[in-house]
């Protein structure tokens, strides 16, 4: 079976490689010829339902708990199952109860249970929610590793889409490119920034809950910290605003001082498509597929996404329309 992938992102990628897998003859078409600017290679990389359960609905934590275990069979050595640690300062510690109250799978800890996970926080948060069962991966690393892994495989990336009379099947995963086109398909910025500091060390994700706007501090060794990311209803695309860069600035010292002599490596801004629900939709209309919506549980959710539109494609008699 031939199937043609629009989109290298990941959802593409994930599709492409869920396609491979079950012996379809995948060809990828990729216009930009790379990631940058991509949506996906600003992401966090968490795969946190449990923590997203807080402001998702019940599906994001359905279909997204097994993420780790599905990234692992996809990128074996990828995936870092450390948990993610939720903080509140003193003055916000009703966020952090709010928090608790709206999700499951956490254990509370206190100031030494904090400092015995992560030590550079040591006696600066008196409590926290830990989810064990939460896990992370580098997604600028999974995307470069995966793209090699699956011309190696023998997927074809092209430049130009081929016409579609071609192939037996067409997957459409471009994401923010269909807003616009695809009815109800909205784009929600997000701003991010990775800072450099040898001062700090952590294990794991981070939030810091704040009234207004929470972030997440994500390690990515070496020194590295990926800080994100706001979330706005527009779809302008242009740089961060000196308002968000402050905001997340002001977020990484709250968490630790440190962060105030880090050096900011990176900012970016990129265009999350979503539907009204949040939730992404796998549909099929004739032999076009299209799996769009991932807002901000890209990676978390792509896998499973990715197996529904692969479902499709092999089972013609399946009914079109939405799949979640």
């Amino acid at each position: 079976m031939r199937v043609l992938v629009k989109g290298a992102g990941v959802a593409g990628l994930t599709v492409a490689h869920a396609l491979a897998v079950r012996g379809a003859e995948v060809t990828v078409s990729d216009p930009s010829c790379g990631f940058s600017g991509a949506a996906s290679w600003l992401a966090g990389g968490m795969l946190a339902p449990w923590c997203e359960r807080e402001s998702a609905n019940e599906a994001v934590l359905r279909e997204g708990q097994d993420a780790p275990d599905r990234w692992e069979a996809m990128m074996p050595g990828d995936v870092k199952r450390n948990g993610t640690l939720v903080l509140a300062l003193a003055r916000d510690q009703g966020e952090l109860k709010r928090f608790a109250g709206r999700t499951t799978g956490y254990e509370w800890l206190d100031e030494q249970q904090i400092a015995t996970l992560e030590p550079s926080l040591g006696g600066r948060f008196r409590q926290a929610l830990f989810f064990p069962r939460e896990a992370h991966l580098d997604p600028r690393r999974v995307l470069t590793t995966m793209r090699a892994k699956l011309i190696a495989c023998g997927v074809v990336f092209v430049e130009t889409s081929p016409d579609g009379q071609d192939f037996e099947s067409v997957v459409d995963c471009t994401g923010s490119a269909r807003i616009g086109q695809t009815a109800s398909l909205r784009g929600v910025r997000g701003e991010m920034l990775y800072l450099s500091t040898d001062e700090i060390a952590l294990n794991r994700p981070v939030r810091l809950l704040h009234p207004r706007i929470p972030v997440y501090v994500v390690p990515r060794g070496d020194g590295l910290f990926m800080v994100g990311a706001t979330m706005i209803e527009t779809e302008f695309a242009g740089p961060i605003t000196a308002r968000s860069l402050m905001e997340l600035l002001n977020a990484a010292y709250a968490l630790h001082p440190a962060f105030a002599d880090a050096i900011v490596v990176e900012t970016g801004a990129g265009i999350r498509p979503a539907f009204p629900d949040n939730f992404p939709r796998v549909e099929r209309r004739g032999k076009l597929i299209s799996l769009n919506g991932l807002y901000r549980h890209g990676f978390l959710l792509a896998p499973a996404m990715a197996a529904k539109a692969t479902d499709l494609v092999f089972n013609p008699d399946i009914a079109g329309g939405h799949a979640s």
